[in-house]
């Protein structure tokens, strides 16, 4: 184990074991304060990404940030590297996103079990895929004592792709929309194939992990979301491309526990503000930017309200819901 303190943290290199052996690479990162912590699984979107939510080529750069902020609230957080991602061993593309959900499972119980953890105050964060995957472990584990989902969806997961496509093409260039039709027949007769398929198949030439997609399409979020009794913050901009803010109001009058929601003005779905027209040409140029700040903040001191302020006293569970915006 190493550990690379960095002023209000520690990092120190922590292995899971998934339920089938294999070994997730992540990083502890620890508050500088006296243990034991409250703490909080970190969970990405989709694709294969690394315990900091980076590919090669969309570098989100967000697990870092999140460990930072939390750390100095006194929060301790777990992000770990993919199948096939980092120093995790394994294949992306033969894994499931069912797979994908025990992993994370395995992760969760990993974290409540560490002598430097408070098993009694551990909480998830998870943004898009990672937020519908936070959904599922706080339906189904207890020690899940708060849940913060980023840019997260209460729909069929079929439903969320086509919404996501008809936003996508919605701020395409003109001569692009002019074919949003064809174009739409052509994705149609591609999903079409995917959710026949047994292996995995080609989309516009593209390799697709068709496993995790076919899982994915059938999913429905609002059935763990019904199952939630953690207090919940749902974050969404309203320049999201990829999820519905709309679903906000979903999530809020889904969850029976206490819910706080956020539609921020500007916040793309990369968790950075966007002040002009935004467009997927927007991704890279945004990148160049950190998280946003006011983003992080609200986190951090969500949480440690709800992880360090009042674990141990009654939790209160009713139908409260603060709806602001920041």
């Amino acid at each position: 184990m190493t550990d690379a303190p960095s002023g209000t943290e520690t990092d120190s290199d922590l292995t899971v074991i998934a339920d089938d052996g294999t070994p997730l690479a992540g990083t502890l990162t620890l508050p500088a304060t006296p243990g034991p912590h409250p703490a909080v699984l970190l969970l990405h979107g989709s694709g294969p990404l690394d315990r900091d939510g980076n590919t090669a080529k969309l570098p989100m750069d967000l697990g870092g940030p999140v460990a930072a902020v939390l750390a100095a609230a006194g929060i301790a957080t777990l992000r770990y590297d993919r199948r096939g991602t980092g120093a995790t061993p394994g294949e992306w593309r033969a894994t499931g996103f069912t797979t994908q959900r025990e992993d994370a499972a395995a992760a969760l119980r990993a974290l409540a079990a560490h002598p430097a953890v408070r098993s009694d105050a551990v909480g998830v964060v998870g943004h898009s895929e990672g937020a519908v995957h936070a959904m599922g472990l706080a339906a189904r584990h207890q020690e899940v004592r708060a849940v913060v989902l980023l840019a997260g969806y209460a729909r069929l997961g079929e439903d969320a792709l086509r919404r996501q496509a008809r936003s996508i093409a919605a701020v395409m260039p003109a001569p692009v929309r002019l074919l949003r039709r064809p174009l739409g027949a052509l994705g149609n007769r591609a999903l079409a194939r995917v959710k026949k398929s047994r292996a995995d198949t080609r989309v516009a030439g593209l390799p697709v992990n068709a496993r995790w997609m076919r899982e994915m399409l059938a999913h429905d979020s609002r059935d763990d979301l019904r199952a939630v009794q953690a207090p919940v913050l749902a974050v969404t901009g309203d320049k999201d491309l990829q999820v519905d803010p709309a679903d906000l109001d979903e999530i809020r009058r889904l969850v029976p526990g206490a819910t706080e929601t956020h539609r921020v003005p500007g916040l793309s779905h990369l968790l950075r503000r966007d002040p002009g027209r935004h467009t997927l040409g927007s991704y890279r140029r945004l990148l160049r930017e950190p998280v946003d700040a006011d983003l992080l903040t609200l986190v951090a001191t969500w949480l440690s309200d709800r992880l360090v302020t009042t674990i141990g006293q009654t939790s209160v569970h009713g139908d409260a819901v603060a709806d602001r915006l920041l």
